[in-house]
C-alpha cells in the first residue's frame, strides 16, 4: 500500500491512497464467505458455493463491494497512522478506480488537529474581585439563618406579605379541569415568588375559608406554557415567626454557644466562598487571555457537529426536564433565535479552541494524570451527576469514556501551570496568593477547563476513526 497526504488547510488533509490487489485477498476471501452464508442455489449446500458461480449468480461486483467496504478502514487507519496524523470525525471517502484483479485507489478527506504554538504566557496579568466580608453580610448570612428556624403560627385575619398560607388549587385550561392541574394542602409563602404568577395578588387579603379565581400563565405540567384560569382556596392562614437574635438562637442553630461565636464563624465561611470565587474567576480570565494569545483554527465539521451537540443537549434534555421548548425557553430568556445562535456559535468556537489549546500544552509541559487524580476527579463528577462513585464509575467504563475523564483532569492541570505562571491581583491591587488551598484551587480549576470546553464532540486523535461504508 502507497499513501500520500494532501494538506487542503490548517485543519483539513487529503489522503491518496493506493492498494495492490494481491492485499484484498483476505477481504475477498471474506466477502464470499459471507455471502455464502446468505443466499441459497440449488445444488449446492449453504455455505459450500464455489466462487464462480457466486460470481455468475449474483455478479463480481457485488463481491468487490463486500470487499471494499471491508478493507477500507484498514488501509485507512494505516495510513492515518503512517502519516502521524491526530484526525478529528469521519473522513469523507471517494474510489477512485477500482480495477479487479490490478488496483484499488481511493481518497479520504478528513479533518485533523490544527498545529498550535503555545507563546511565553508568563507575562498574563488579569484583575478579580477583591475578597472582602462586610458587617452586612455577615447579618445576611445570619439572617437567613434565623429564616430557617422560623416558626408558624395560625392567625384569625388576611392574609398578608410573609405569611404562610395552606391552599387548595385547580388549574382550568378552555373550561377544562387538568388532570394534574388538581392540589390541596399546599403551603406557601406570600411574596416568596414560589408557584404562579398572579397567586400572590390573589391570596393576599383572603381569611381562612376565602377563595378566588384569576389567569396565569402554567409553569410546568402537561399544559406548561398555556393560560389557564386558577381557583385558589385558603384553608389557614399563619404567621411565621423569627427566633430572636441571642445566645440561645446561637445554640439552637449551630455548634456554638454564643451569637458573636455564630458570627466569627459566618465570617470565616463568606471568606472561603469568596476565596473559592476569585479563584475560579481567576482561572477563567486566565483562560480568556491565553485564548487570546494563540491563534486556533476551527475545523468546520468539527465546530458544525459541537453546535448541533449543544443545541441538541439544551433542547433535549435541560430544557424537557423543565417542561420547556426551545421557543418558550427563548422568549424567557428575551432572545431572538438568531441571537441563540450566535451565542451558541461562540461558545462551541471557544470549547473547541480550549480544548485544542490545553491539549497542546499537556504535551509541551508532558503533564500526566496518576490514578489518584482520576479518582478524585471522578468522585467529583458522580456528585455533581447525583450518582454514587461506583454507578458513575461503571457507566464511564460501559461507555468507553475514561480517556474523556483523563483528557479532563490533564487539561486541569495545564490550565494550573498557566494560572501559576500568571500575575494576578484584585481590585484592590494586592497579588493574589492562589496556593493558600491547592485542593480548592485544583478543583476549580478543572471546573473551568470543563465548562469552557463542555460539549465537544471531538474525536480522540489516538485512534482514526475508521470511514463509512462507501459504493463500490
Amino acid at each position: 500500500m502507497k499513501s500520500a497526504v494532501e494538506t487542503l488547510n490548517p485543519t483539513r488533509v487529503r489522503l491518496s491512497i493506493e492498494v495492490p490487489f494481491e492485499e484484498l485477498k483476505d477481504s475477498l476471501d471474506a466477502a464470499y464467505k459471507k455471502i455464502n452464508q446468505q443466499v441459497t442455489v440449488k445444488g449446492f449446500r449453504k455455505g459450500k458455493i464455489p466462487a464462480r458461480v457466486i460470481d455468475q449468480r449474483f455478479g463480481r461486483g457485488a463481491v468487490l463491494e463486500e470487499a471494499v467496504n471491508d478493507a477500507l478502514p484498514k488501509f485507512y487507519t494505516e495510513a492515518v497512522n503512517e502519516a502521524e496524523l491526530n484526525v478529528l470525525g469521519q473522513p469523507e471517502v471517494d474510489i477512485t478506480e477500482l480495477k479487479d484483479g490490478e488496483t484499488l485507489n481511493f481518497t479520504a478527506e478528513v479533518d485533523v488537529r490544527p498545529t498550535i504554538e503555545i507563546p511565553d504566557y508568563s507575562g498574563i496579568e488579569v484583575e478579580v474581585d477583591a475578597v472582602e466580608v462586610g458587617e452586612e453580610d455577615i447579618d445576611k448570612a445570619v439572617e437567613e439563618l434565623r429564616e430557617r428556624f422560623a416558626s408558624t403560627a395560625p392567625v384569625e385575619r388576611a392574609a398578608e406579605d410573609g405569611d404562610v398560607v395552606t391552599l387548595d388549587l385547580e388549574a382550568k385550561v378552555d373550561g377544562e379541569v387538568l388532570e394534574d392541574g388538581v392540589a390541596s394542602g399546599v403551603s406557601y409563602t406570600i411574596g416568596s415568588g414560589e408557584l404562579l404568577d398572579g397567586i400572590d395578588d390573589a391570596v393576599k387579603g383572603l381569611e381562612a375559608g376565602g377563595e378566588a379565581t384569576f389567569a396565569s400563565e402554567l409553569k410546568g405540567g402537561s399544559a406548561a406554557g398555556k393560560e389557564s384560569e386558577v381557583t385558589v382556596k385558603v384553608s389557614q392562614v399563619a404567621k411565621r415567626e423569627l427566633p430572636e437574635l441571642d445566645d440561645d438562637f446561637a445554640q439552637l442553630a449551630s455548634e456554638f454557644d454564643t451569637l458573636e461565636e455564630l458570627r466569627a464563624d459566618s465570617r470565616k465561611r463568606l471568606e472561603n466562598m469568596k476565596q473559592y470565587d476569585q479563584a475560579t474567576q481567576a482561572q477563567e480570565r486566565v483562560l480568556e487571555k491565553l485564548l487570546e494569545l494563540v491563534e486556533v483554527p476551527v475545523p468546520e465539521k468539527l465546530l458544525e457537529d459541537e453546535i448541533n451537540t449543544r443545541k441538541h443537549n439544551l433542547e433535549h434534555h435541560q430544557l424537557g426536564q423543565m417542561g420547556l421548548d426551545l421557543e418558550k425557553y427563548l422568549e424567557i430568556q428575551g432572545k431572538t433565535a438568531e441571537e441563540f445562535d450566535a451565542e451558541t456559535k461562540e461558545a462551541a468556537v471557544k470549547g473547541i479552541k480550549t480544548q485544542f489549546v490545553l491539549d497542546e500544552l499537556v504535551n509541551k509541559e508532558k503533564l500526566n494524570v496518576n490514578q489518584e487524580e482520576l479518582t478524585e476527579h471522578l468522585m467529583r463528577r458522580a456528585a455533581s451527576s447525583n450518582m454514587s462513585p461506583d454507578q458513575f464509575a461503571q457507566a464511564v467504563v460501559e461507555g468507553g469514556q475514561v480517556p474523556m475523564l483523563v483528557g479532563e483532569v490533564a487539561r486541569g492541570k495545564a490550565l494550573a501551570v498557566v494560572v501559576e505562571a500568571a500575575t494576578v491581583k484584585d481590585t484592590n491591587g494586592e497579588v493574589v496568593d492562589l496556593d493558600d488551598d491547592e485542593d480548592e484551587d485544583e478543583t476549580s480549576t478543572e471546573a473551568s477547563a470543563e465548562s469552557s470546553a463542555e460539549g465537544s464532540t471531538e474525536e480522540s486523535p489516538e485512534a482514526a476513526p475508521a470511514p463509512e461504508k462507501t459504493e463500490a
